[in-house]
């Protein structure tokens, strides 16, 4: 199986699985199937638009697609939404992270961008 992510303006607003018999698999892998996936999205689906292909494993575009990913065309990478404004881009794997490390002490947390920081959760309602 093979997905393909559909762009509009460089935000991803649907992804599609395209069966690997669809592609010429097994003998062709990508990027040889993107162009063959494309293809199939266009003559047989019938759909519009910009279609790139995404791997379910990371293994290349540095990430799954999901709706509402971007995609960075100097980096070659699908990149998720920021989570919060002050997290920063990790620039080998284009992942949101926290300007602070996650806490390695057992509990759990949530990060609280009015402190910039890990807040505790607890059960406490204040």
């Amino acid at each position: 199986m093979a997905y393909f992510a559909k762009l509009n303006n460089g935000t991803v607003e649907r992804v599609i699985s395209v069966s690997n018999s669809d592609l010429g698999e097994p003998a062709s892998s990508f990027p040889q199937t993107e162009q063959a996936g494309r293809e199939f999205i266009s003559n047989i689906l019938c759909l519009e638009g910009e279609w790139l292909q995404t791997s379910y494993n990371a293994s290349f575009r540095r990430n799954y697609a999901g709706i509402g990913f971007s995609y960075d065309h100097g980096r070659d990478a699908f990149i998720p939404p920021n989570p919060f404004p002050s997290w920063l881009l990790d620039d080998e794997t284009c992942r949101w992270i926290a300007p602070v490390a996650y806490p390695d002490d057992g509990k759990a947390y949530t990060w609280d961008e009015s402190i910039t920081n890990w807040k505790e959760i607890t059960n406490d309602p204040n």
